[in-house]
C-alpha cells in the first residue's frame, strides 16, 4: 500500500511540473505580438494607416512605420469597457473616451523618421508606441 501511494505521488508531481512548464512556455505572448512590422500598417492613396486594437491594453504595443508620409491611427474597440477605452495621444492633441465597440481614426500628420508617437490609457496603465523609421 505504501508503494502505491509513493507511485501515485510521483505521477501527480510529474503531472503538476509538466503543467507548470507548459503554462510558462506558452508562446501566445511572444515578442512577435510586441513589435509588429507592417502586419498592422497599410498604405492607401498615399496615406499610411496604423491599426491598433484597444481592449485590456493595446495590441500591438510597438509598431514601426515609414516616416515622412501622412499617417492615420485607426483604433478599434470591441466590447472595450476597461481603461484602454480612455485614450490619450498627446503628440496629436487627442484625448477621448472611445466607444465600447467601433473605430476611431486619429490624424497623426506626417511623422518624421526617428519620431515616436505614444498612446496611453487615461490611468497610465496601458500604452503603445508607433516609431517612424
Amino acid at each position: 500500500m505504501e508503494k502505491i501511494i509513493t507511485i501515485l505521488s510521483i505521477i501527480i508531481s510529474i503531472a503538476l511540473i509538466g503543467g507548470m512548464i507548459y503554462l510558462v512556455s506558452d508562446g501566445s505572448n511572444t515578442s512577435d505580438d510586441q513589435v509588429a512590422q507592417s502586419q498592422n500598417v497599410e498604405i492607401r492613396d498615399g496615406v499610411q494607416y496604423v491599426t491598433i486594437t484597444a481592449r485590456g491594453g493595446y495590441t500591438p504595443s510597438v509598431t514601426e512605420i515609414r516616416g515622412g508620409i501622412p499617417t492615420k491611427l485607426v483604433v478599434k474597440t470591441n466590447s472595450t469597457y476597461d481603461c484602454s477605452a480612455s485614450l490619450v495621444v498627446r503628440s496629436a492633441g487627442f484625448q477621448k473616451m472611445l466607444q465600447p465597440t467601433g473605430e476611431e481614426i486619429i490624424d497623426l500628420g506626417i511623422v518624421k523618421s526617428g519620431e515616436k508617437v505614444q498612446g496611453v490609457c487615461g490611468m497610465g496603465m496601458y500604452n503603445f508606441l508607433v516609431q517612424a523609421i
